[in-house]
């Protein structure tokens, strides 16, 4: 690879490394968000049409207490309320509410991963004006497949709400309004709440990073991060911006709605072939506070809009919802979305545009996801670590041969050396005549200045869809290789404490020792400085070029320890391959025809 090639690769490093570190930042600014919950604006009352998701409650009777329900089938337990007539809080049996790192064993608490816990509102709370909530207190009562919850309403209006449960977290919602009044009513614009994203625990760092809301308009993705209300959030990580207090999209297209974390999703999917009118989400204040800093959490609200609309005299109109609320597992998702024709894998959120590297990174970790799965499948003794091992040895396999091309062509290059500086020596003082007859020499002997560069372009999309899919799969969550705990977070296996002003390294507890990130730094600083250097490179680049991966030290220090595996294995493939291939010798390149050989007839 020549000079031109080096500052291509320096400057996609840099570009990449400045992400990473607006990233970091982003999720280190979740630990103190004062100012999140001091820019949330007040309440208004219900009384408003369509009022604000920022509302912290609903209003009741103070004479009636709430009435709770719980149904739990195999997998999931269902708390539903009579505040509201919807869903409090949805438990997932089969995942833990967090995973204590090495250095916390034992701190740990046995409590489930709960979707909508602490948000003010029930999932499929319906808002609007006073004539649909009136006092806000349902009637709740068990069916064979679930709950109704049933409110009659002053003016004469009959809302229910049937919650039958299904498999595959699913829950489906029927909504009826009927008129009992005898005559026209007025049913108003309604806002149904999709559910809260909300933090697994009050020291989840990450919420505000990798948690939000989105929605589908039947051909594209729309992505509101946590970030996207946060004040503390910069334009290019220098120009501040103005927080926002609502996002609001969509013109009668809403296919689905979703309100997400980092590895669990809330989706409300209309089902009468009538998308809803708009798309709102807003910052909502949680009932939990964070322990480092005793500031009240906070969460991200999704809700359909429905427009208003007359109804006639006994006249009943039904809505229904298909609800899942469960983990971001890609075939699950899949499934879902296949059955009802709505892309609902797409909450796996791995990414649109640069943060999905314009669809490569995307692409590619739906790829491996799906991977992964089938060899765990197939090999259900071994757990995804041991998976991403020999995933990623496949995968160096694969790129066997252009490797190996490579190094071919890189001894050919080092063979010329001899002539390359011949040429420096006499066309130095010309430097486009230099390059001129540089680039006739190795064209003349089938050298490609680029070849060196092909491995690492070849193998580029797999580390971006490593690097996009560990964020989000439910598979890797909890997932134990050796000393490690969890492959979704640092494997980290003490804090050294008071070291907390190190930047990129350090936590608020202090400086985190992670083995992997060391290992991988060590075994890639290792591969280049076996790696022959390029002829005519100044001795200060060469060093440089030598050291330049610790520039991932600097930004995977702190990432998933999965991302780390899969770049130690995948580096000491590399080494592995270049001390096989240590003794190829370069294709000699073909030498012109001698002016004694025979020439070929020409035909007539």
């Amino acid at each position: 690879m020549d000079r031109t090639g080096y500052i291509v690769v320096t400057i996609c490093f840099i570009l990449l490394g400045f992400w990473l570190f607006e990233s970091e930042k982003l999720e280190k600014r979740q630990a103190a968000m004062t100012n999140s919950v001091n820019a949330v604006q007040s309440p208004a009352p219900v009384s408003a049409p369509v009022s604000p998701v920022t509302a912290s409650a609903i209003p009741s009777s103070t004479n009636v207490p709430e009435h709770l329900l719980t149904i739990t089938t195999n997998r999931v337990r269902y708390t539903f309320t009579s505040r509201g007539g919807g869903i409090k809080s949805i438990g997932l049996l089969d995942y833990p509410e967090t995973i204590s790192p090495r250095w916390q064993k034992g701190t740990g608490s046995n409590a489930v991963a709960t979707l909508n816990e602490s948000a003010p509102l029930p999932v499929l709370t319906i808002l609007g004006d006073p004539s649909l909530i009136g006092d806000g207190d349902f009637t709740l009562s068990k069916t064979a497949h679930g709950v109704e919850a049933e409110k009659s309403l002053p003016n004469g209006l009959v809302l229910t709400k049937d919650f039958d449960i299904a498999s595959n977290y699913l829950v489906y919602i029927t909504v009826t309004f009927k008129n009992d009044s005898g005559k026209p009513l007025s049913l108003p614009q309604q806002e149904w709440i999709a559910g809260t994203a909300t933090p697994m625990d009050v020291d989840d760092l990450n919420f505000m990073t990798y948690g939000g809301a989105m929605w589908y308009d039947g051909a594209s993705l729309h992505s509101v991060p946590g970030t996207y209300f946060n004040p503390s959030t910069t334009v290019l990580g220098i120009i501040p911006r103005t927080p926002k207090t609502e996002y609001r999209d969509g013109n009668g297209n809403v296919v689905w709605a979703a309100a997400y974390n980092q590895f669990f999703a809330i989706l409300a999917m209309p089902q009468t072939n009538q998308p809803a009118s708009q798309m709102l989400a807003n910052p909502v204040i949680l009932s939990v506070t964070n322990s480092q800093t005793g500031v009240p959490l906070v969460g991200v609200q999704a809700a359909l809009l429905y427009p208003a609309e007359t109804l006639v005299a006994d006249q009943v109109v039904i809505r229904q919802i298909a609800l899942y609320a469960g983990p971001k597992e890609l075939r699950t998702l899949a499934r879902i979305g296949d059955r009802f024709q709505n892309r609902a894998d797409l909450v796996m959120n791995f990414g649109t545009g640069f943060a999905g590297f314009f669809g490569i990174g995307s692409f590619f970790a739906k790829v491996l996801l799906s991977l992964m799965n089938l060899m765990h499948d197939l090999l259900p003794w071994l757990n995804y670590g041991w998976i991403i091992v020999v995933l990623t040895i496949l995968l160096r396999g694969f790129f066997w041969p252009f490797t190996a091309a490579s190094m071919r062509s890189m001894k050919r290059m080092q063979a010329l050396a001899p002539e390359v500086n011949a040429l420096k020596e006499k066309y130095g003082s010309d430097p486009q005549k230099f390059t001129e007859k540089q680039m006739e020499l190795w064209r003349k002997n089938k050298v490609n200045p680029m070849s060196g560069c092909l491995p690492m372009l070849i193998q580029m999309p797999v580390f971006l869809g490593f690097f996009t899919m560990i964020r989000s799969a439910i598979e890797l969550r909890g997932a134990h290789f050796l000393w490690v705990a969890d492959l979704t977070k640092p494997d980290t296996i003490f804090i050294i404490p008071g070291l907390t002003f190190i930047p990129f390294f350090s936590s608020p507890q202090g400086l985190p020792f992670n083995v992997l990130p060391l290992l991988m730094v060590g075994v890639l600083v290792w591969q280049a400085h076996l790696q022959p250097p390029s002829p005519g490179m100044d001795p200060s680049q060469q060093k440089i070029m030598r050291y330049m991966p610790l520039i991932f030290l600097l930004f995977l220090y702190n990432y998933s320890a999965g991302m780390a595996l899969y770049m130690t294995v995948s580096t000491s493939m590399g080494i592995l391959q270049t001390r096989l291939t240590k003794n190829i010798k370069a294709a000699p390149a073909p030498l012109p025809p001698s002016p004694l050989a025979p020439q070929p007839k020409k035909k007539k």
